[in-house]
């Protein structure tokens, strides 16, 4: 088992969560590959979404699998203008590769923001920590999980 995904399922454990990573046979790197992977809808997957601050400071974005996050409503939340995190800060700050990037079990504790769409759904699904593993999760005991705040940041 890589550390990603040990991290991953560490966590889940620690937050009570029952689901577990399920390891798929082909990539989940985007949401529609994990979309037809678990058999669900689009919007049931979470996809987690990092921006940089000006500051330096990561922001995680939890986001239904067919909405984009709006960088004007981002950035407001976040107190500060962002753009996208490049590929070496996040594994450095989550410990995750793009395409991996879990909901929780981060190197670092970051904010965190829930898209509601996400709540409209009785499961989601959300990477694992490798580009192969996804695991099944009621949406509001993740977002407790990941200290999540529902908001509205996203476009559809």
């Amino acid at each position: 088992m890589s550390k990603s995904l040990a991290r991953v399922t560490a966590a889940l454990a620690a937050a009570g969560l029952p689901g577990r990573p399920v390891e798929m046979p082909a990539e989940t790197r985007t949401a529609e590959q994990a979309a037809a992977a678990a058999g669900c809808a689009l919007d049931q997957i979470v996809k987690s979404i990092l921006f940089q601050g000006e500051s330096g400071r990561l922001y995680l974005f939890l986001t239904a699998g067919g909405n984009r996050v709006d960088p004007v409503p981002a950035s407001a939340l976040a107190g500060e203008t962002l753009g996208r995190a490049d590929g070496e800060t996040v594994r450095r700050v989550t410990g995750f590769a793009i395409g991996g990037v879990a909901p929780l079990g981060h190197l670092e504790p970051l904010p965190v923001w829930i898209d509601p769409r996400l709540l409209d759904f009785t499961e989601v699904w959300a990477a694992a920590g490798t580009p192969r593993h996804i695991f099944p999760a009621d949406p509001r005991a993740l977002a407790r999980a990941a200290g999540a705040a529902p908001a509205a940041f996203c476009t559809g």
